[in-house]
């Protein structure tokens, strides 16, 4: 039986901010709402942020988590996965503390500090509702994304007990090999979940060069003791998606990492864009996982485990 494709969906993130499209969720119904939505269109996992429901900042307070993670659960059956990200202004006491409290079945990693530039999305959004946006924007041309050893060998002993295993995020072909090397370590166990990251200006660029020269290094790090996948940011979503599904791997979309359905309109949901690769893996003749395949390929321990 061939393997099935894993769909993963970004709900919201730290690199947009909510006067970029009116579809953006920002209070916990709408996180919820969004959740459920995605997952009713075929994605086996959600990867969540929250947000603070008064100007749409991002937060890593566990009670905003509390406030739409229990709805997910109770609606739908799909994998949960907390942002151990946050943004990158925070400190990673602040972004670790929801996949530590609340013991997720997977919470998001990345491998390395790196400049994480977003100040270019203001060529094209001028008109801001809340204060903070725009300086958010502007002031990250002089901002590094810190993920130092330190910083993510703390993650990973701090959630050691935790039984959550972590979508490693890979921003260029050196976070590959940080990852190997915690594998070494001892710190993290495969089989690996590395989402790699294509498209970020600071990161590792989206031509197919780059998506095969990804592929190629984490083949030889870790041969079949990983599940691949990956994300392109902005217009790169569909077809970085694609090829990744034409190569064997899995396929990340939603809102955090796009805000577009295509050229010019802004998809009205994050399960617009499942739908959206969903027709592209049934045109490749391609299956979607369920959540339950989803937990056996990545050997998660369980929706019963968690602490929400």
């Amino acid at each position: 039986m061939a393997k099935k494709v894993i769909i993963t969906c970004a709900i919201t993130g730290a690199i947009h901010t909510p006067s970029m499209s009116q579809y953006l969720p920002v209070t916990a119904q709408q996180i919820a709402d969004a959740a459920i939505g995605a997952a009713q269109a075929g994605a086996a996992i959600v990867h969540l942020h929250a947000r603070n429901p008064k100007d749409g900042s991002p937060s890593q307070d566990p009670a905003l988590f509390r406030e739409f993670l229990p709805a997910i659960r109770d609606a739908s059956d799909v994998v949960i996965n907390i942002t151990t990200g946050g943004a990158p202004t925070m400190l990673v006491e602040e972004r670790l503390q929801p996949a530590l409290k609340l013991k997720p079945e997977v919470a998001s990693l990345n491998m390395g500090s790196m400049n994480f530039g977003v100040y270019e999305m203001l060529n094209r959004f001028k008109d801001f509702k809340y204060d903070w946006e725009e300086p958010y924007l502007k002031n990250s041309d002089d901002l590094i994304f810190r993920n130092t050893f330190r910083d993510i060998a703390y993650i990973l002993e701090s959630c050691s007990d935790n039984g959550t295993r972590f979508e490693i995020e890979c921003y260029d072909i050196g976070h590959l090999y940080t990852a190997a090397h915690f594998l070494d370590r001892g710190l993290i166990k495969g089989p690996l979940f590395i989402q790699s990251v294509f498209g970020v200006r600071g990161g590792i660029g989206q031509y197919w060069e780059d998506i095969a020269h990804m592929k190629r290094t984490a083949d030889r790090l870790f041969g079949d003791s990983y599940v691949w996948s990956v994300l392109g940011a902005g217009r790169g979503q569909i077809p970085i998606a694609t090829m990744s599904a034409t190569m064997g791997g899995n396929v990340r979309v939603g809102l955090e990492d796009s805000l577009w359905d295509r050229p010019g309109v802004l998809a009205e949901s994050s399960a617009v864009q499942v739908r959206r690769i969903r027709t592209v893996l049934d045109a490749l003749s391609l299956e979607v996982a369920s959540p339950s395949e989803a937990r056996a390929m990545l050997q998660l321990k369980g929706a019963d485990q968690v602490a929400f």
